[in-house]
């Protein structure tokens, strides 16, 4: 029987939409970040707040990681005040991040030779799709991990893929996505980029664009960031260094070609060289040359 008490380690963007939609669906959800005073707002909500992994570890059997990369997830597990040896035999730990597949597949190994369940879990969809509790997951894992959290994936999301029956496959399909993400963003930044070269109003390419063949989500999604002046970063421009990377490193293995995401990749690492590494992803447009970007609207 799923426990219904469930830790979230990482309140970010994603991850306060996830704790979020946890307790909507009646669990009760126990928190921690690193950052003072985030846990303790979330438990003015009606959560509880943990001083670290293991004091959630201690209280939960099921935990939901939802930090940056895989050197935050070790952190998590196995640095100080870390969940790994708090937890019990037979718990769960479902992993969020963007990360090699092969420390992935891994780190199963390592929580399964101490009795712990483990899920590849990487997610998809943003903040607010995270609030909303219709996030996509694109999972894999061992029979019982499902067995044991299953019913959490489906209180997170609104999309639970089961792509597989050990780790590996979830964070295989991730950066599959990632991939398409990147590119997009990359290719919806230079097709603004030349129009405002050539003179055409932001606005217009916008509304052309978003009705017309040549759109995609995130052009329509990112391209709104351009053209409100505001690079207030949701997903920022290193996490595509980091995610490109991870793509062009998988590839790299099997000396599998990636031409596109290998361009968009040097694209993000352009901009974060140049000063935008925390900028939102959008402001990968900002290495163009010779273009004037729109001014930040001014709240009314």
């Amino acid at each position: 029987m799923t426990t219904r008490n469930v830790g979230v380690i990482g309140l970010g963007a994603m991850g306060v939409g996830i704790a979020r939609t946890l307790r909507r669906n009646g669990f009760n959800v126990h928190v921690c970040d690193v950052r003072p005073g985030v846990a303790d707002a979330f438990a003015r909500e009606g959560g509880v707040a943990g001083a670290d992994p293991a004091a959630l570890a201690a209280a939960c059997d099921t935990l939901v990681s939802v930090v940056v990369n895989a050197a935050q997830t070790e952190a998590v597990l196995f640095g100080e005040g870390g969940a790994a040896a708090a937890m019990r035999p037979g718990s769960t730990f479902i992993m969020c991040s963007t990360v090699d597949p092969n420390w992935s597949i891994a780190l199963e190994a390592k929580l399964e030779a101490a009795g712990i369940h483990y899920i590849d879990a990487p997610i998809s969809g943003g903040a607010a799709k995270a609030a909303a509790g219709q996030m996509t997951m694109m999972t894999s894992a061992k029979p019982a991990a499902y067995a044991a959290a299953g019913a959490v994936l489906d209180g997170m999301a609104g999309k639970v893929y089961r792509l597989g029956d050990k780790a590996g496959a979830g964070s295989k399909v991730k950066i599959i996505n990632q991939l398409l993400a990147g590119v997009h963003i990359a290719a919806a930044a230079e097709a603004m980029a030349l129009g405002l070269r050539e003179g055409v109003d932001a606005a217009a390419i916008y509304e052309v664009i978003t009705h017309s063949a040549g759109n995609s989500w995130m052009f329509e999604n990112r391209m709104a960031h351009v053209l409100a002046g505001d690079f207030t970063p949701l997903s920022a421009v290193d996490i595509f260094v980091k995610d490109l990377g991870l793509v062009l490193d998988t590839a790299r293995a099997s000396k599998f070609p990636l031409p596109l995401a290998a361009t968009a990749h040097q694209m993000f690492m352009q901009a974060s060289t140049a000063g935008f590494a925390n900028e939102d992803d959008s402001a990968v447009i900002k290495i163009f040359p010779g273009i004037t970007l729109p001014a930040k609207k001014e709240a009314p």
